[in-house]
């Protein structure tokens, strides 16, 4: 059995969801042989080299879960793109590029955060651009952390201010990127996170059926994952 799961949007704010995942890491995901984690693990990350107490102890139970033999990796979500290797190494995870293609199932599947499909929200995706470029990131990393930590409330801030006026379908994907990028990559199974709604939708692709699985964000008392066992591919909710 694998398992895939996306926003989790971790934060010291949010304690029932944080011991629903350390539950979750201690007891269905020692069952998987691997655990893919597709982005917005935490709420925000400033940088590896800041830890506190709450992320020092999401880091060790990730640990705990590797040491104990399933395979973890994680994908860059945009609250955490600053996620970088020594927090991979510390973690036990394997750091995946978006998009990345893996096997599932006995299929080629096509695995991504899933920020970069929403082509519509131009403001959103000019900020994208730049919160990838690796000389913007390093310019971030270099100021001091309480600054780090200002801007990032900051942008919590003003990012939550924008969704709220923007339109629904702004936010959602673009079916044209979801069908070019399947193209691209020769595959007929996307499995995405980021815009919170979870759902198998079907589709066309070069006129054979194809399918994009969403995967849903946690929240208290609910946890979303896709289980993939042989040949099936289960998208479910589950108490946390």
């Amino acid at each position: 059995m694998q398992l895939l799961i996306a926003d989790l949007h971790l934060h010291p704010s949010q304690p029932d969801i944080a011991k629903g995942f350390i539950d979750y890491l201690r007891g269905p995901a020692r069952e998987a042989s691997s655990l893919t984690i597709l982005g917005d693990l935490f709420e925000a990350w400033i940088g590896d080299d800041y830890r506190g107490d709450f992320e020092q102890q999401i880091i060790a139970e990730l640990k705990a879960c590797s040491a104990s033999g399933t395979r973890l990796a994680f994908m860059h979500g945009n609250r955490d793109f600053l996620i970088g290797e020594a927090f991979a190494a510390d973690s036990g995870c394997a750091l995946l590029e978006d998009p990345a293609v893996v096997e599932l199932a006995g299929q080629r599947v096509v695995l991504l955060h899933g920020d970069s499909l929403c082509t519509r929200d131009e403001a959103y995706m000019a900020f994208r651009q730049q919160a990838r470029n690796p000389a913007w990131q390093a310019q971030i990393l270099a100021m001091p952390v309480e600054e780090r930590l200002a801007l990032a409330g900051k942008l919590r801030e003003q990012s939550g201010e924008a969704n709220t006026n923007k339109a629904e379908d702004i936010m959602d994907v673009t079916p044209e990127a979801v069908v070019e990028l399947m193209q691209r990559h020769d595959v007929k199974i996307m499995i995405h996170g980021h815009t919170h709604r979870p759902a198998a939708h079907d589709l066309s692709v070069d006129g054979e059926p194809a399918r994009r699985y969403v995967l849903g964000d946690w929240r208290p008392g609910q946890g979303w994952q896709l289980r993939v066992e042989d040949d099936t591919l289960t998208l479910e909710s589950f108490a946390i």
